[in-house]
């Protein structure tokens, strides 16, 4: 048993940004930090993976659909994506393509915890906080009745939701963060806490246009990287409503 966890998703290639969540102290203390998949995906894959590689044995990895998509070998539709597939390292490949698609720790104060990216079944479905009861029972129709709390990502957006008897936690985005700015993340054990850290936005986005080879990083790094104006909760639940089938 884990008396605290660090969840951290969708950093999806934001070095400045992950840095500045690895740099918490409560995540310097955690004794695992599970990695809730997409994080290369994004402006600066080479260094973001090599950062996350440092975290060693307390690092629980994640497979989500950004990094399958990396190492898949065809188009993924998103221009930095399949940008980022072209940078990997043959090593970095190799660990993108055996990441599991989810994980499970026993925590102390909330018993066995499933992690996964997406959902439980699939990587690249949409389940959000406003979601009916009855579809939240069909995506956790296979999680093992044992299960008391379920970690997923995806949508970039942190909530916390019991259902079914469950807690339902999504950390939001470290990287692309939807809703409100800052790099988002959770906090497990005893009970669950969402985070928000601050950083110098301003300079994150200079460094990811001079650092990054994405040709466009400037561009991304002004739409993804702002410190106003950013995707309102509410615009991304609206396409991540009908995606769902709404």
């Amino acid at each position: 048993m884990v008396r605290r966890v660090a969840v951290l998703a969708d950093v999806h290639g934001v070095l400045p940004a992950l840095e500045a969540v690895l740099g918490e102290p409560e995540v310097r203390e955690a004794e695992r930090v599970v990695l809730a998949g997409d994080l290369a995906a994004g402006p600066l894959p080479v260094e973001t993976l090599d950062l996350l590689a440092t975290l060693g044995e307390r690092a629980v990895w994640i497979k989500g659909n950004g990094d399958r998509e990396l190492v898949e070998g065809k188009p993924s539709g998103d221009a930095v994506t399949d940008w980022a597939a072209t940078q990997l390292r043959p090593d970095q490949r190799e660990l993108l393509a055996t990441l599991p698609p989810s994980a499970e720790l026993e925590v102390a104060g909330l018993g066995r915890v499933l992690f996964c990216h997406a959902t439980p079944r699939d990587d690249a479905e949409f389940v959000l906080v406003d979601s009916s009861a009855e579809r939240w029972a069909e995506v956790l129709a296979g999680v093992d009745t044992g299960v008391g709390t379920v970690v997923c990502g995806h949508t970039h957006m942190p909530f916390v939701r019991t259902v079914h008897g469950r807690t339902v936690v999504n950390p939001g985005s470290v990287g692309m963060p939807y809703g409100q700015p800052g790099a988002h993340w959770a906090l497990l054990g005893p009970g669950v806490e969402l985070r928000r850290t601050r950083y110098d936005f301003r300079a994150a986005r200079a460094r990811v246009s001079a650092d990054s080879r994405y040709p466009d990083a400037h561009a991304w790094a002004e739409t993804y990287l702002a410190d106003t104006d950013i995707v309102t909760a509410e615009q991304a639940t609206a396409v991540f409503g009908r995606a769902e089938g709404r």
